[in-house]
């Protein structure tokens, strides 16, 4: 290689790395239970456990809740 032709090399490379990165800018973050949710309202296999499980959490969360809120208000 000639000494330009590295030269050019070098220069698109550092270039490259001082661009703007904007992927990370319009990716959406979800939490873990919007991911589960989209699973669980999929046709894949096993989204109904997913969807379950999601279920059986939710209730067990309320029935806690609810102990809770009765045990400070007696």
């Amino acid at each position: 290689m000639s000494r330009t032709a590295i030269i050019l090399v070098l220069a698109t490379l550092a270039l490259g790395g001082c661009a703007k990165d904007e992927t990370s800018e319009t990716t959406v973050q979800r939490t873990q239970r919007e991911k589960d949710s989209i699973v669980a309202n999929s046709q894949i296999p096993g989204a109904r456990a997913v969807k379950k499980s999601m279920t059986v959490a939710d209730s067990a969360a309320a029935r806690q809740a609810r102990i809770d809120s009765a045990q400070q208000n007696p």
